[in-house]
């Protein structure tokens, strides 16, 4: 990707590692390992050998002695091989297009030069813009016709001319493919590196989402006991005549509320809140049965359960029950959006020191049609963040024999 954020258009790309962030800008081949150079260049060698065996020990029909055509010297052969050979590290090189139009010039002296050339057609196509293998593939079918317009070939002219342009066809689409999949495996990463990057970041986002409102939560609990304490205190200052056992009540009352106010401060530090906004009554575990009554209403069959005791001696803190609230709250919505037409079962179990909440379906009925729209696959991951920022756990997944749950499990000090 360009330092602006746009994708570069296949013309203008050159060498890439399919692995690679993006594609470099100037074109050609990436650096190669010189174990990977040294083979390449003896294959090509030996091929470059064999070539010029087969051209100089080609005898003409009749005329001049073996060991050379009618036209050529053998020596002129022997110069064109080693002059190929010795070009052929430049096509790994970002000077592979001069090297490979050169081999196509070296090509129309002699066959000698053909498998160095062939290579460079090839390298040429798999590393360079289209239209530039093109020009390159083009200068090899040339360079190969009037060799073989000078010198004896081994078949009809029509037919070698007809072999010439096969070959080279097939070397420009062969490498031109690798370049093309080369582009797409490199398209199909950095899609995947977006989409990964985005869900990361809309995470973080849900993550800081749910602690701000946890905070501005903690925040109206916090500014509700102060102002009760103020109160209180007031109350102490102006009327300091007051029964003794009344101001001992009171001066009672003013430290439990300083205790769970630092206790509650504590929370909205450690949960770094971002500006309070104004925010309807925070729910609990008595709007449970309102949130399941709503559901009922619009359509979900829903069975509620609630295990312990209903009005235990000591309640749950405000944000546990809240906790609860959403933990239901979203898994509901959740059924209603994957398995509509499910029944949901809800229970809230209670018991001194923890609150243990369950949300249950038994999947969507077959030919049941999803309503439109996806949900943005944070809710969950909001909800995990929850519980684990007040002590708890929270587990969802597939349910046995099918269907989906979510269970939660929330401490608090009884």
């Amino acid at each position: 990707m360009t330092p602006t954020g746009t994708t570069p258009q296949p013309a203008a790309l050159g060498a890439w590692a399919v692995d690679a962030p993006c594609p470099p800008d100037a074109p050609g081949p990436p650096p190669a390992p010189r174990t990977v150079l040294a083979t390449a260049w003896v294959l090509v060698a030996v091929l470059t050998a064999a070539a010029t065996a087969a051209v100089v020990t080609a005898a003409p029909d009749t005329g001049a002695a073996v060991g050379t055509t009618p036209q050529v010297p053998a020596a002129v052969d022997v110069a064109v091989g080693l002059a190929a050979v010795a070009l052929v590290p430049l096509l790994m090189t970002r000077r592979s297009v001069p090297a490979a139009l050169v081999l196509a010039a070296l090509a129309a002296v002699s066959g000698a030069a053909t498998p160095a050339a062939t290579v460079g057609t090839l390298q040429v196509a798999r590393w360079y813009p289209v239209r530039t293998a093109a020009w390159v593939a083009g200068a090899g079918v040339l360079g190969h016709a009037v060799q073989a317009l000078w010198r004896p070939v081994s078949l009809p002219l029509g037919w070698w001319l007809l072999c010439d342009v096969a070959v080279h066809a097939a070397l420009f689409g062969w490498g031109a493919y690798g370049r093309e999949r080369a582009l797409v495996l490199w398209s199909l990463r950095d899609r995947a590196r977006r989409a990964e990057a985005e869900q990361e970041r809309r995470v973080a986002e849900a993550r800081m989402a749910e602690r701000t409102r946890i905070a501005r939560e903690m925040h109206d609990t916090l500014a509700h006991r102060l102002s009760l304490l103020a109160a209180t205190a007031g109350a102490m200052e102006y009327r300091p005549d007051a029964d003794p056992a009344q101001l001992a009540a009171a001066a009672g009352r003013v430290r439990a509320g300083v205790s769970d106010a630092l206790e509650d401060l504590r929370q909205v530090i450690r949960l770094l809140r971002a500006g309070p906004d104004d925010l309807g009554p925070v729910p609990g575990l008595d709007d449970v049965r309102r949130l399941v009554d709503d559901s009922r209403a619009a359509g979900t069959d829903v069975t509620y359960e609630r295990e312990g005791d209903p009005a235990p001696a000591a309640a749950p803190p405000a944000a546990v029950a809240t906790a609860v609230f959403r933990v239901v709250q979203e898994s509901l919505t959740n059924a209603r959006r994957h398995a509509p037409g499910a029944a949901v079962r809800v229970t809230v179990s209670t018991a001194p020191g923890e609150v243990r909440v369950r949300v249950s379906d038994d999947g969507a009925p077959p030919g049941a049609v999803p309503p439109e729209g996806v949900g943005t696959g944070t809710g969950l991951v909001g909800l995990r963040e929850r519980a684990t920022l007040l002590g708890g756990t929270l587990a969802a997944g597939p349910a046995a024999p099918r269907g989906f749950a979510v269970e939660a499990w929330l401490p608090w000090d009884a």
